[in-house]
């Protein structure tokens, strides 16, 4: 272990110097045992809560057209020639999106995420969508709105900006040695241009990463530290939901454990970045969703694109039981007090034991 304590001393003194961390070192955290876990955990949770104490942002997605995606990213149950049996519709109304918004911002939510399916808007589409943005800000003062609608063509961004977004999403997914392995309509360098022109147009960069879909160490660390130097504002990190009917059906490489060191490296990676807790939590981290709220600093509430997620209540539940507070929010939620319940099976009854 004296090795994993020197590793995490170097990247606890990258970040308090602002400097880039060693991939190596970052490597490391992803290939330590069991028995250092809590050690990374720690690390990265130093850094989470220096730099948002103990709040948490709570995101809320809204899916603006679902389904039929010319794109074919491989882990998308979206995706062209997907058998997937999702949802499949055309753009909502403003007034639809804006009602839908309205669920998330009642619980909690200080960013509305409004996608789209698709390689990337039209202008006319452009248009459509700061028709809705406007009508999820009137209907909620104050609220944040990313806008997700895929690649982006000259002057979209700016655009966009004028029409009150104030963020844009655009994931990297994964590194850009790894990502023919998972796309071929659109390269890692397209990506890296959307995200840039969100940037320069004055949106907040949201742009994350995908893990489970067969990468190494390597490209992890190189899509966390691409994410650093695009400067992504906020870094969603999505877990690998394998959709039956997609190419990656049945994949299943990550357990709990891994899944916090990935959290961790992440942000050990981009100490003051928004590292979100994204799809695929609930399945992947399971139990440990709790532990992973020391590492990160922000969550999707609710749903997700095409699956559903644990109940929102649920969600708020496992962060008043991690001691944090929604950001917008003075104080923690009431804490959960669940009733004894008596025993009424198992020895002493005719009623089966739990066991």
């Amino acid at each position: 272990m004296p090795a994993l304590n020197d590793v995490l001393n170097r990247l606890s003194d990258a970040a308090d110097a602002g400097e880039t961390p060693s991939a190596a070192d970052l490597e490391a955290v992803l290939a330590s045992s069991d028995a250092e876990l809590m050690d990374v955990v720690a690390a990265a949770a130093r850094l989470r809560f220096r730099h948002f104490g103990n709040k948490v942002k709570l995101n809320y997605l809204v899916n603006l057209k679902s389904g039929l995606c010319p794109e074919d990213c491989n882990y998308c149950s979206q995706r062209l020639g997907s058998k997937a049996d999702v949802l499949k519709y055309t753009w909502l109304t403003p007034e639809a999106a804006a009602e839908q918004a309205a669920a998330g911002v009642s619980g909690g939510a200080s960013r509305v995420c409004l996608v789209a399916s698709g390689r990337g808007p039209t202008d006319m589409d452009v248009e459509r969508v700061g028709k809705t943005i406007a009508a999820v800000k009137n209907a909620a003062p104050g609220v944040e709105v990313c806008a997700c609608l895929g690649l982006l063509k000259d002057g979209q961004a700016d655009r966009l900006a004028d029409l009150g977004a104030d963020a844009y999403n655009h994931n990297l997914n994964t590194s850009e040695d790894q990502y023919a392995e998972i796309c071929s309509t659109h390269t890692f360098a397209d990506r890296v241009d959307t995200v840039n022109s969100a940037r320069a147009a004055g949106l907040s960069p949201c742009s994350g990463l995908i893990a489970g879909m067969g990468e190494s160490h390597a490209d992890l660390v190189a899509v966390a530290l691409g994410l650093r130097e695009i400067g992504s504002d906020s870094i969603p990190v999505n877990f690998l939901l394998s959709f039956d009917g997609t190419p990656l059906e049945g994949k299943w490489e990550l357990d709990p454990r891994q899944c916090l060191r990935i959290l961790a490296m992440v942000r050990l990676a981009n100490p003051a970045a928004e590292v979100r807790l994204a799809a695929g939590r609930e399945v992947h981290l399971r139990h440990m969703q709790g532990v992973a709220l020391q590492i990160v600093n922000s969550i999707f509430l609710g749903d997700y694109l095409t699956s559903e997620g644990q109940a929102a209540k649920d969600d708020l539940e496992l962060i008043a039981d991690a001691g944090l507070v929604p950001l917008g929010l003075e104080e923690a939620p009431e804490a959960v007090r669940e009733q004894v319940k008596v025993r009424r099976r198992g020895a002493g009854t005719e009623v089966a034991p739990n066991a």
